[in-house]
């Protein structure tokens, strides 16, 4: 497996991982929600190519992940999401591999934070705890119990307040 930033010849690719991985199994016709919000990402100024990472497999592309410009304040944060692998390689590793591969390079960036909504039980294994435990509060309140953070070198304790995603999460 090779983790390596997105080019345009992955697009296609990463429509793909992220159709079937969030497919509607009561539904499967609907595109889920997180291929739209890859490509209006894409579209914004809050995209951070550096920070769009494929798993690549045999040449196929079986997992994405991409960190996007956040804010806490004034102060810069990176929202995490979506994170995708296809499900014929779901439970090989490829999400945690990519997940440490996108925390290592925002780390690498300068960046100070990364947040997510995600499984409680699931991403403490790559340093995230709960939000509220760094001052930092979910723009939906009803996401406390799965908002967290992952604090990394540069993260200022001062940054604390009410996360605002990138514009196009709040499209969905």
């Amino acid at each position: 497996m090779l983790i390596r930033r997105e080019n345009a010849a992955d697009i296609t690719g990463i429509r793909r991982v992220h159709a079937e991985a969030f497919a509607d199994t009561e539904n499967p016709q609907a595109l889920p929600a997180e291929v739209g919000l890859v490509d209006a990402l894409r579209a914004s100024a809050a995209w951070l190519p550096e920070l769009s990472l494929v798993a690549e497999r045999d040449g196929e592309i079986t997992g994405h992940v991409v960190c996007s410009r956040a804010h806490i304040g004034d102060a810069p944060a990176l929202g995490l999401g979506p994170l995708g692998v296809h499900p014929a390689a779901q439970s090989t590793g490829v999400g945690s591999a990519l997940m440490h591969a996108v925390l290592g390079a925002a780390d690498a960036l300068g960046e100070p934070l990364v947040v997510l909504l995600g499984h409680a039980d699931y991403y403490p294994r790559f340093g995230f705890e709960p939000a509220a435990q760094l001052g930092i509060t979910p723009p939906v309140p009803e996401w406390a119990p799965h908002f967290q953070a992952r604090p990394l070198t540069t993260h200022d304790p001062s940054a604390r307040g009410e996360f605002a995603y990138a514009a196009p999460f709040l499209e969905l």
